[in-house]
């Protein structure tokens, strides 16, 4: 992934960094999520455990959920913690391992690792060694860790499916991963999650909570289980980035899982992403019914007529029911009017059902009248300006709905 939305990744990337060595350098100033040890305690972290970690490492963390629960670090593993920030997560794997163990902290903040060095060298933890990187390029070798753990981190990585992959790489076989994350059940807006500052409210770099599953499935992972799934945002000072994590269903999983043998092959993993069940949940969740039913109508009239064309420059021929054929565009015509009628029930505007009604009409005119091809195109430009506008009026309901009524 180089862009997203005319966004570069290194932009990405330098507004979360940006963030995080606030976090690091002034823990105490406000933010829009929980940090410290009273995020600590919120998430459930025990208080032994706190009392056992310096404060440095405390102060600055930026955590969503206490990824222990899974219980799977014992004496004597390796274990890498991706995105380890101050180090209370890497801190508490290396006491969980101990003095034969080893923890590889990796984050991509300088400020982060400059913080966890300073108490890894005064405590002399040999145990523990910081790493720079990111999750989309781990500088360890292959199958070298028995344990990934990770808080708060996928949300803010652009290529998540590169990161899973590489998690995948360097965990030895029947490994485990514990951790915790931000996921969402309505899909984010374009502009919101092109918009670097917005990367670093922990929201819009989110993923659906089914299709983040689905990721790691599909990357060979097994027994893949969520401990808890739970309202991290709830605990924001920010009212704002409450309003925002509200629209678009965001909350806090805490997920278990293991290593399988050997990834799928790249065939195999793109047959589960076409999935037709995970097409079709993908179009519900993003409004796209109308869009699917444009496509639809354009392959059945000009696909058909190009297919027509084509077969007898091979020496074959096809033979087409008009009647059927032109059945079948109007299908899909009223198709997109009935979807783009239903939209009407989130944006309340009347402009793109009255497009589509139209357009549909110049299509049926066209069909099943004297043939104009000039019509027939108009009829199609009009249903496109539709359901256009349609989705857009979708998205800005979703952000603001008075933002979606003064733009109809």
């Amino acid at each position: 992934m180089v862009a997203i939305y005319g966004y570069s990744k290194d932009q990405i990337f330098d507004a979360v960094k940006a963030m995080y060595t606030a976090v690091a350098t002034r823990p105490e100033d406000p933010y829009h999520f929980p940090v410290g040890r009273a995020a600590c305690r919120m998430l459930g972290y025990p208080d032994d455990l706190l009392q056992a970690l310096p404060q440095d490492a405390v102060a600055s963390f930026a955590g969503v959920g206490f990824p222990f629960r899974a219980d799977v670090i014992r004496k004597g593993d390796v274990v890498l913690d991706v995105g380890s920030g101050s180090g209370t997560d890497a801190l508490t794997a290396g006491r969980l391992v101990g003095p034969k163990g080893k923890v590889f902290a990796l984050d991509m903040t300088s400020a982060m690792r400059d913080k966890l060095r300073a108490t890894v060298t005064r405590l002399h933890l040999a145990n523990v060694e910081v790493l720079e990187g990111t999750a989309e390029h781990i500088p360890l070798p292959d199958q070298s860790v028995d344990v990934i753990t990770s808080n708060g981190v996928l949300n803010l990585v652009p290529d998540k499916r590169r990161a899973i992959a590489e998690m995948f790489r360097v965990l030895k076989s029947g490994g485990h991963i514990q951790l915790a994350d931000i996921v969402i059940t309505r899909p984010v807006t374009p502009d919101c999650r092109g918009d670097p500052a917005l990367w670093a409210e922990c929201v819009v770099g989110a993923t659906i909570d089914e299709d983040y599953l689905a990721m790691f499935h599909d990357a060979g992972f097994l027994d893949i289980k969520v401990l808890r799934d739970f309202d991290y945002f709830a605990q924001s000072p920010s009212e704002e980035t409450k309003s925002v994590a509200s629209r678009f269903g965001a909350r806090a999983v805490e997920i278990t899982m293991r290593r399988g043998a050997n990834a799928p092959h790249r065939l195999v993993q793109f047959a589960h992403r076409a999935d037709p069940r995970r097409l079709v949940r993908a179009i519900e969740r993003r409004g796209l019914w109308g869009m699917a039913a444009l496509v639809l109508a354009l392959i059945a009239c000009y696909g058909t007529l190009a297919v027509v064309s084509v077969l007898p420059l091979v020496g074959l021929s096809l033979t087409i029911d008009e009647g059927l054929w032109t059945a079948t565009i109007i299908l899909f015509t009223g198709a997109v009017v009935v979807a783009v009628a239903a939209g009407r029930r989130k944006h309340t505007s009347f402009t793109p059902l009255i497009l589509a009604i139209m357009g549909a009409g110049f299509v049926g005119y066209a069909l099943l009248g004297p043939y104009d091809r000039l019509i027939e195109l108009i009829g199609f430009a009009l249903i496109a300006g539709a359901t256009f506008l349609d989705l857009r009026l979708r998205n800005a309901a979703r952000m603001d709905p008075h933002a979606a009524a003064a733009d109809a």
